[in-house]
């Protein structure tokens, strides 16, 4: 059993489950799932079913009420899983889109909502980003104004994970626009077939493949003021404060797309003959892999530090800034060296390794690219 002085024995039991359940549901039909473009929804209503989306949230919804290394457990063993188009369909849903409804949410949305987003009946997505906005959060144009008692969204949004197939979606649209900057912000809850809502195009991406990814257009949806989540105008620091989630959990993920990628690499060096020895018996090698090695296992200890600093309520923005900007830049030097030490076989689309190096690049991207980490960080030095 994994040791650590971050995990209690209840979370290495959370580990060993998701462990089985990639082993048993995830590696035999990723495959079918990346050709197709999506995960199935029984998958992921089987996960809810296992109480695997709810592990943050309240029990009276039926959740499992744990923390953030909880989080980081889930990231991490579905990193590890080889297909991360599948693990980010599920994280979006678990730590990045569904916690705007259960830290903003009130008590007639939570009532609403929560129970079928923890049993997987209802796929979650957030859409904040835009075709011109980026990590510039602040400088969002999509706009929502006031009707009587409803609210009209009119706007694009762009790169929304499970925005093809999700159910319910968390909008941020400009509410006041007299005000420049974060203020005038406010969060929306948008349900799939509201009027005037609509996926502009299915999006084709490098990587991430079994990962729906979506434009959505905007034209005049009205929704009624119940819908409004959170604070009016406080939208903004709503998405900052998840930010910091989601953040955590694309380090632990691309720490568990590391150590697998070195698994396979030792695996296939010490299998493969070159010049009358197996590769491994090359000091180069396997020093470059033992290394790689230390740095993921540094990576790993910083995810736990910036969860465990989380868990008991510290302010750690520059730890976890750090977080999602080591880590996804390791992640990616990982995978070069490991796609580097299968040599031809792993330029193959049939390769593992292959489809890991494709689906690693976009970690110094999603999520607050390693530049604006990096800003982050030297704010607080």
């Amino acid at each position: 059993m994994h040791q650590s002085l971050y995990f209690s024995e209840e979370l290495e039991m959370l580990r060993d489950q998701i462990k089985r359940f990639v082993a048993e549901k995830v590696m035999p039909h990723g495959e079918a799932w990346e050709a197709d473009g999506m995960v199935p929804r029984d998958v992921l209503r089987e996960m809810g079913e296992l109480g695997f989306f709810g592990i943050r949230y309240p029990e009276q919804y039926g959740g499992s009420e744990l923390d953030t290394l909880a989080t980081v457990v889930l990231a991490e063993e579905l990193g590890r899983s080889t297909f991360s188009g599948f693990a980010v369909t599920v994280l979006v849903h678990t730590d990045m889109a569904s916690p705007h409804l259960a830290n903003a949410g009130n008590e007639a949305q939570q009532a609403k909502y929560l129970p079928d987003v923890i049993k997987g009946n209802l796929i979650t997505a957030v859409a904040v980003t835009e075709p011109d906005v980026g990590s510039d959060v602040a400088n969002l144009k999509t706009r929502a104004v006031k009707d009587g008692n409803d609210w009209v969204i009119n706007g694009a949004k762009m790169f929304i994970t499970n925005g093809v197939y999700g159910d319910l979606y968390f909008v941020a649209a400009r509410t006041d626009p007299d005000v420049k900057g974060s203020r005038g912000i406010t969060m929306f809850i948008v349900e799939k077939g509201t009027p005037g809502f609509s996926v502009g195009r299915a999006l084709d991406k490098m990587g991430w493949r079994c990962s729906d990814t979506a434009e959505l257009v905007f034209d005049n949806v009205r929704v009624p003021e119940e819908n409004v989540l959170g604070e009016v105008n406080r939208g903004f620091y709503a998405i900052m404060n998840n930010f910091q989630n989601e953040r955590t959990v694309i380090g632990a993920m691309a720490m568990g797309e590391a150590q697998t990628a070195i698994d396979l690499t030792l695996e296939y060096v010490k299998g493969r003959k070159a010049f009358g020895a197996p590769l491994w018996d090359k000091q180069a090698i396997r020093q470059r892999l033992a290394r790689l090695q230390g740095e993921v296992e540094a990576g790993r200890q910083l995810v736990y530090h910036a969860a465990w600093l989380d868990a008991q309520g510290v302010d750690c923005v520059k730890e976890v800034s750090m977080v999602k900007a080591y880590c996804g830049d390791l992640v990616n030097r990982v995978m070069y060296d490991c796609q580097q030490f299968h040599g031809g076989f792993g330029y193959m689309r049939e390769a593992t390794i292959e489809r890991m190096v494709r689906d690693a690049r976009v970690q110094t991207i999603g999520g607050g690219a390693s530049e604006v980490m990096l800003e982050e960080v030297a704010k607080r030095l």
